[in-house]
């Protein structure tokens, strides 16, 4: 494939560096079904001919870091380095076509996601321009919902969690259900979430694909009265017609898309019209097909709750015409040289240019 530019091309790409990290949590996430101690990183540089430099990252969670770091040197580099960062989708386009026999999902669209990232800090950098002021969005606040009460902490563990964030100024929170708990825990620890907390607070659930379509169908049933704002991935991410049948039985939005791979596995969702709001996470296809996502899940009169990360995701949510939530968990507040400031559950995006985020140098020197 033909090469975007010229040698002389101040915007053409000179070198990709990737380093693996690993940082502990300053509080560890009790999920129930991993056991999560540290922060493992996939941290992705790019530099030009000009000596501007974009960073990209990965956390997938379940290892595999060195795997990703693989087929980033050895698929998607050489494909990368001698081109400009000029037309960012012509270059994702570029790795998409190019990894077709290793597959368009898993680990090649996660490392395509990691230079994408970086990419389009790079091109920030260049203009001097926060990524949302290049994608035309607005600069004001967008709410932020307080993730992260986890069926690991127990009952009075998720109801703790809760309370501290509605005292920070949450105005709705998540907790989770299934994998530790039976239906009918389930069932309380909503009924004594709603009942602490009053009506004036959302409360997502997160199901985290613990449940079979039939018990879903069964406990929405009994947790209607509470009114929860959402039910998230009750069942497997690419059980399509599950969730329709869900959707059909229940008063409850249902809500997913985290673990689908870009907006080709999304589409059955919007073409279903059941699902009202979608949660794609960067990390499954970058900014490049996060943009892409959202605007056409707007053609279904979908909205975008993008899946964690929201220090990145949230230059997206400022920009496109269907934003609903950003998601707080503060995993990586401690990780940046500045922050993002939150205000009683809102965030702000930086002005800072690019992503505007970056590492503090004990966590990543290049």
């Amino acid at each position: 494939m033909k090469k975007n530019v010229n040698e002389n091309n101040q915007l053409t790409i000179i070198s990709i560096k990737t380093k693996i990290t690993s940082v502990p949590f300053q509080d560890p996430p009790k999920t129930g079904f991993l056991t999560l101690e540290k922060i493992d990183l996939l941290i992705v540089q790019i530099e030009t001919k000009e000596g501007v430099i974009g960073t990209g990252h990965l956390h997938p969670l379940a290892g595999g870091l060195k795997t990703l770091e693989m087929c980033i040197n050895e698929m998607l580099k050489p494909l990368i380095i001698g081109e400009t960062i000029e037309d960012i989708p012509y270059l994702w386009s570029k790795m998409w076509k190019a990894t077709f026999i290793q597959g368009r999902m898993g680990i090649t669209v996660m490392a395509m996601s990691a230079i994408d990232i970086a990419l389009w800090d790079c091109i920030g950098r260049t203009k001097n321009l926060p990524l949302w002021k290049i994608w035309n969005g607005q600069d004001r606040e967008l709410p932020v919902y307080g993730s992260g009460c986890y069926r690991g902490l127990g009952h009075d563990g998720m109801i703790e969690k809760a309370q501290r964030y509605v005292r920070n100024g949450f105005k709705s929170i998540k907790m989770q259900v299934a994998h530790c708990f039976t239906n009918d825990e389930d069932i309380s620890n909503v009924r004594d979430m709603r009942k602490t907390l009053g009506d004036d607070i959302g409360i997502m659930i997160d199901v985290n694909q613990g449940w079979t379509v039939e018990e879903t169908i069964k406990v929405s049933k009994q947790i209607e009265k509470y009114v929860p704002e959402w039910l998230e991935e009750p069942v497997m991410a690419d059980d399509f017609e599950g969730y329709y049948k869900i959707c059909n039985s229940t008063s409850i939005p249902i809500v997913t898309g985290e673990n689908n791979f870009t907006h080709h596995d999304l589409l059955p969702f919007m073409k279903g019209k059941k699902i009202n709001i979608l949660q794609p996470d960067i990390m499954r296809g970058g900014y490049t097909n996060l943009i892409h996502t959202a605007n056409l899940a707007n053609q279904y009169g979908i909205k975008i709750a993008p899946h964690m990360f929201p220090e990145l995701s949230i230059h997206i949510v400022a920009s496109i015409k269907n934003p609903s939530w950003l998601e707080y968990m503060g995993w990586y507040d401690h990780l940046w040289q500045q922050p993002l400031k939150l205000e009683n559950g809102m965030l702000k995006p930086t002005s800072r240019p690019g992503h505007g985020m970056d590492f503090k140098p004990e966590i990543c020197t290049f």
